[in-house]
Order: C-alpha cells, then structure tokens, then sequence
C-alpha cells in the first residue's frame, strides 16, 4: 500500500510540475483545493473544460483520492478523514455533481457519472464498508448511505 501511494503521490507530483512548465494550471474555470494532514495520503486526477472543481481534505493516513472530470459545470467534494480510506470518482458531462465523505478506517468509493444534470452522494461512516455506483443519462440522484 506505501508503495502504491508513493507511486501515485510521484506520479502527480511529476506531472504538476510538467504541467508548470508548459502551460496554466487554472484553464477556464478549473479549481483544485487539496487538503491533507496525514502521512501517506495520495491525491492524483485531472480536470478538463469549464467550471469544474474539486475540494479534497484527508486528514487521516494512507487515505488516496483519484478524479477525473471533462466538461461543464462538474463539481466534486470527498473529505475521507480515518486511515486506508480510497476514493475513485469519474464524472463527464454538464452538471454533474458528487460528494463521498467516508471519516472511518478502510472504505472504498468508486463512482462514475456520465450525462446531464447527476448527484451523487456516497457517506460511509464506519469501517470497511464498499460503495459503487454507475449512473448514465440524464436526470439522475443517486445517494449511499451507510453506518
């Protein structure tokens, strides 16, 4: 797990630093907000098009974030705060929006929108507890909730 996350903590960190030399971080209206506190904590992903943002705190050890969106108007926001938590979110299209959330030790959230106008809400507060959800199309909710 160490090594899967220095890896990927490398491998963005190598590209943040390609992407400073060639060209503007904040295209259009691209936000990134990282967080983290802990140690091992791994956030990789990437952004295209207009409006897109992303917020992500960790706070805990050994949590990794990943997230991609193309489009316009995509919103995320993941929080994880316990230890060994993994999130993978993909969103494409226009009004797309996402949460996660996750505060206790070894969760999994794998989520994939793609479409017009999605929600999505994934809340995992105890331990070890696996969410995943798929939506395609328009006009969709989807929200996960567990204890």
């Amino acid at each position: 797990m160490k090594t899967r996350n220095t890896l990927i903590a490398s491998a963005l960190i190598a590209a943040l630093s390609f992407g400073a030399m060639t060209t503007s971080a904040f295209a259009g209206s691209n936000t990134v907000d990282i967080g983290q506190s802990g140690l091992f904590n791994a956030v990789g992903g990437g952004q295209n098009g207009k409006k897109n943002r992303l917020k992500v705190r960790q706070n805990g050890l050994g949590n990794t974030t990943i997230a991609t969106q193309n489009g316009k108007k995509n919103n995320a926001t993941i929080g994880q705060t316990g230890v060994g938590n993994t999130s993978d979110n993909s969103q494409n299209g226009n009004g797309n929006l996402l949460g996660v959330g996750q505060f206790g030790t070894g969760n999994s959230a794998t989520t994939e929108q793609t479409g017009d106008r999605n929600a999505m809400a994934v809340i995992q507060v105890g331990n070890g507890h696996t969410g995943k959800a798929k939506q395609v199309g328009v006009g969709r909710v989807k929200v996960i909730v567990q204890d």
